[in-house]
């Protein structure tokens, strides 16, 4: 805990620095402004709220509960043209196709999924599910994701998410099917099934646990919070989730979203996202090594106002972070699981 050491990451194939006596240093760097706290329920300038009017000039329904809809400014399309042929192995380029979609998880503009109930976070869930399922039945990849706060480039202070489908494996998604593969070939068991039932035996990264799931301030963390949800039972997609596995990760899911936003009082910013077996051709494959989780990277470190950056040393040479991951696990475990907005309550 008090002196600097590297941790190998199984998952990335890489190491993380760890060097815990730097978080003592004096900040006198950049400070963030607090999310603003008056967030209007209903913003008709908002164009992720019920009756508001799109970019494209579409006219949202008065929608109760979940809402998707196509991006109106889509990274991925899926009629893009075939790139030209490279006259060099140096220039190469590759065709890539795809659909975006926004999901929004609540008509409220003043919630967050912490702060929902748990039949609202369950609807989340189950349209994740039925996304998966309808766009993996053609793409490979398929990834849902959540920028929460504008610490982490959220437009619009209302609920929702991004689903992208793709017609390639993502970088990160290729680096953790080849680890995972090679993890399972060598040991014989799926490598975060094993990493799970360590992790629910020594306890002392483990943040929130109940029959089906488990988070943990992962082994190898590169960010200062950053925890890992992982599923008790070998589950190789979001879908292939059972209706009570489905209502224990909205438990657990709050649960660990309401630790964040106590830990410094402020709606926690972070970025999401689940990581499961490829999809669409890869459906008929052999896809064992798998293992369904959810990455989250929050950014914070000291307060509601000092951040981490990766920069410098992080950019150049290696991920390196300021408190172990035993210590973050420890400060987010013995938080109260009552939001600190419903205290009085």
């Amino acid at each position: 805990a008090e002196h600097q050491h590297s941790r190998y990451n199984p998952l990335r194939d890489d190491w993380v620095l760890v060097s815990a006596h730097r978080v003592k240093r004096p900040w006198q760097g950049q400070l963030e402004k607090p999310p603003p706290e008056d967030v209007p329920r209903w913003d008709p300038n908002n164009p992720l709220c019920p009756g508001a009017t799109r970019a494209n000039g579409e006219v949202n329904p008065q929608y109760e509960g979940t809402f998707v809809f196509p991006n109106d400014f889509p990274a991925l399309q899926p009629d893009a043209p075939e790139p030209d042929d490279s006259d060099h192995p140096l220039f190469r380029a590759a065709p890539a196709r795809g659909v975006c979609k926004v999901m929004c998880f609540h008509p409220w503009s003043d919630l967050t999924l912490p702060l929902m109930s748990l039949a609202e976070i369950r609807a989340v869930i189950d349209a994740w599910a039925e996304l998966a399922t309808e766009l993996g039945a053609s793409y490979p990849w398929v990834q849902i994701f959540e920028n929460k706060g504008a610490m982490m480039g959220c437009s619009n202070p209302h609920p929702h998410c991004q689903v992208w489908a793709s017609s390639f494996l993502p970088n990160e998604a290729r680096l953790e099917d080849r680890t995972q593969r090679q993890h399972l070939s060598q040991h014989g068991v799926p490598m975060l099934v094993e990493y799970a039932e360590q992790e629910a035996r020594r306890k002392e990264r483990l943040v929130v646990e109940n029959a089906d799931w488990l988070v943990v301030v992962p082994y190898w963390a590169t960010w200062p919070y950053q925890t890992l949800l992982l599923p008790r039972r070998h589950v190789c997609r979001l879908q292939d989730l059972k209706e009570g596995e489905r209502d224990s990760l909205a438990s657990i899911m709050k649960r660990l979203l309401i630790k964040y936003d106590n830990l410094f009082e402020v709606s926690f910013p972070y970025s999401m996202g689940w990581h499961g077996a490829p999809t669409g051709p890869h459906l008929e494959e052999d896809c064992r090594h798998w293992q369904l989780h959810a990455h989250y990277y929050p950014p914070l470190l000291r307060s509601a106002t000092v951040r981490k950056f990766m920069v410098g040393y992080e950019m150049l040479a290696q991920a390196q972070r300021d408190l172990t991951p035993e210590q973050a696990a420890e400060r987010l475990r013995s938080l109260p699981e009552v939001h600190y907005k419903q205290r009085d309550k």
